[in-house]
């Protein structure tokens, strides 16, 4: 007879949740075991080595916070490194930097004082917040009147209709306004991207994270949690999961994957939109000279090259490096086998969220945690935020 292992969690995806609360389970003394689909750990933070250039498989992560308890939690884990982001736009072969800022005032009007370009921006805001008066509207309906109320015309049609017509697969007036709020604008020449207080990549790429995290943990990959048998015990409490590599009971059950999916579809199939990788390694040392790279004119397939090496290569250590790995990326609508990326917030997907949602409150040995799990987008460091709040028992 087989014997049956007892954990306290068994948790469901291996990515910055599962694996951030596997570690505080471990150090609360709780038995564990992660489980995972692919067949590697980290989830889409993941990173795969090629040419000595840690490159970021599933798309560009960028830790940043301003909440000092998370920072010195993952410094903790892992030192991290002083890489700041600073995209730059491409737009019909002209570059402008990212975030709005008095360079990219400077490189769209020629202005070089903040004067002016509030006196430019004052311009072309004011005049279309009373073209919406004059039609009654006073709050901006969709993500293209919230851009030119933020922007101005100039900088919505050269960099953001484009860029972000492709990036969703639909129109700006058909997009909800608040999307375009998380850009900000500045009249100082900065082009920091993020307005937080510490930015960084963990030194020695992701994948070290995560195996620090998991560190000491049980964990088994290329295993489908929906191809397990699983039942509830009301008189014990207590979970069993089947499948051809083991039979546990557990306490509690930590889910990372997709709402829907863990209740069969019940309301229907939530809408994703997913990207497309494009990689190419280059015999040079520096093809973009910048991580990030956005193509904003919407004739380019493509959303953005990433030259994967900058994010943790520095100075004299680009060069030094004499091959580069790129990626270009592209959106697309999410269907069946493909990886889902970004929840669609439009009011038929949250309506059908919410009905899982409810379903999720119910549950009291189950606990949903993330981006597919809770139907919501995320950065990094409020994932590990909210693990670090979730009270062990």
């Amino acid at each position: 007879m087989d014997i049956i292992q007892k954990y306290d969690y068994l948790i469901v995806g291996s990515g910055l949740f599962g694996s951030t609360f596997a570690y505080r389970a471990k150090k609360a003394g709780k038995r564990c075991l992660v489980i995972d689909k692919r067949q590697h750990l980290g989830g889409n933070v993941y990173c795969e080595k090629v040419e000595g250039i840690n490159v970021h498989k599933y798309g560009a992560h960028i830790f940043h916070t301003s909440n000092k308890e998370v920072w010195d939690f993952v410094n903790s884990i892992v030192e991290f490194n002083r890489y700041t982001n600073s995209p730059v736009a491409n737009y019909k072969g002209k570059l402008y930097n990212l975030p709005f800022n008095m360079n990219t005032f400077y490189q769209m009007w020629g202005v070089t004082t903040p004067e002016e370009a509030m006196k430019k921006l004052e311009s072309e805001t004011s005049e279309f917040k009373n073209k919406l008066e004059a039609e009654g509207v006073s709050e901006p309906r969709n993500l293209e009147e919230q851009a030119q109320l933020l922007i101005g015309k100039s900088i919505y049609e050269s960099l953001i209709k484009g860029y972000t017509e492709k990036q969703w697969g639909r129109k700006c007036t058909d997009l909800p306004a608040f999307i375009i709020k998380r850009l900000p604008v500045r009249l100082v020449f900065d082009n920091n991207y993020f307005n937080d207080t510490y930015q960084g990549i963990p030194i020695g790429g992701y994948n070290k994270l995560i195996d620090e995290l998991l560190d000491g943990v049980e964990n088994i990959t290329d295993i489908d949690f929906f191809e397990c048998n699983r039942s509830f015990d009301e008189n014990l409490r207590l979970h069993e999961v089947k499948c051809s590599k083991f039979t546990i009971h557990c306490d509690k059950i930590v889910y990372t994957g997709p709402i829907d999916q863990f209740y069969n579809y019940k309301y229907g199939k939530l809408n994703y939109r997913t990207v497309r990788f494009e990689q190419e390694v280059l015999d040079t040392p520096n093809y973009q000279g910048n991580a990030v790279i956005n193509y904003t004119d919407a004739t380019i397939p493509y959303t953005r090259v990433i030259e994967h090496k900058h994010f943790e290569m520095f100075g004299n250590d680009v060069i030094s490096c004499p091959k580069t790995v790129i990626s270009r990326e592209y959106s697309t609508e999410w269907q069946d086998g493909m990886e889902p990326y970004y929840p669609v917030n439009d009011s038929t997907n949250n309506e059908t969220a919410d009905r899982y949602r409810a379903l999720a409150a119910k549950e009291q040995s189950i606990i949903f945690g993330g981006r597919l799990a809770e139907y919501k987008y995320y950065d990094m460091a409020p994932i590990v935020e909210k693990v670090l709040n979730i009270t062990l028992v």
